[in-house]
């Protein structure tokens, strides 16, 4: 009679079990730090009070309050986010943040995907998949972010240009994939600029790099995502379609 081989250790990766809380949709990571630091979190039976506590998903049974919490549906919402608010949970100077636009929604835990910084408006998604929303940010993914950008001068055909090349700035190159006139006044003109990738504050350090000043950043698109005629300070959920476009 042959003896059965042993059982193989799981290969599954290791993680702080804050974060696999975190990727599970049910709170931000420093949320779930806070959960397992209060001596809410059980692993396998035992309770942790150390974030980092190293625990493989869906091989190790993580219990909060009691129960094992199943994995958040996903949900994915649009904001026109308002200029003025900054994009982050809480902040320490007491300014007011994008959340406010969400409060008393009954909305489960969500995070923004990517950012705009506070005097941007425009096209601003939030998600409670960390690994979707990972996936929507990197670089390779290919999502162009399309802004309407008010300057403070008429651009010349050479300025265009120039901002389509490119300038090194701080061991970065700064450009956009395309840059184009919508509309002129008499001294002010609407720009259209398409990136690649948003860099910090991409597009006020690159028309700075030539001496143009910038009135207003509005992002109106998100690869085929439109921002279309949502109000300032309004969201909507994104439909499955829409989602799977991105």
């Amino acid at each position: 009679m042959n003896a059965k081989p042993p059982a193989r250790a799981s290969t599954a990766p290791r993680h702080g079990v804050a974060r696999v809380i975190s990727k599970l949709g049910l709170g931000s990571r420093s949320q779930a730090a806070r959960w397992v630091r209060d001596g809410r979190v059980r692993v396998n039976g035992r309770v942790v009070r150390d974030p980092e506590f190293p625990v493989r998903q869906g091989t190790d049974r993580i219990d909060i309050d009691g129960q094992q919490p199943a994995a958040a549906a996903r949900v994915v919402l649009m904001l026109n986010k308002p200029r003025g608010l900054v994009t982050t949970a809480s902040d320490e100077r007491g300014r007011a943040t994008v959340y406010s636009c969400l409060a008393d929604a009954g909305l489960p835990w969500l995070a923004p995907v990517g950012r705009l910084d506070k005097a941007s408006e425009g096209l601003l998604l939030f998600c409670n998949d960390s690994a979707w929303a990972a996936r929507i940010t990197d670089p390779a993914a290919g999502m162009y972010k399309t802004y309407h950008v008010q300057i403070d001068r008429l651009p010349s055909t050479q300025l265009l240009r120039q901002l389509e090349q490119g300038v090194a700035l701080d061991s970065e190159h700064l450009a956009a994939r395309s840059a184009r006139c919508l509309r002129a006044g008499h001294k002010h003109a609407w720009l259209e600029i398409v990136l690649a990738e948003g860099r910090n504050r991409h597009i006020r350090r690159l028309l700075a790099a030539f001496d143009v000043a910038v009135l207003r950043v509005v992002r109106v698109a998100l690869g085929p995502l439109l921002l279309g005629e949502l109000a300032k300070g309004q969201w909507r959920m994104l439909s499955e379609r829409e989602i799977d476009s991105l």
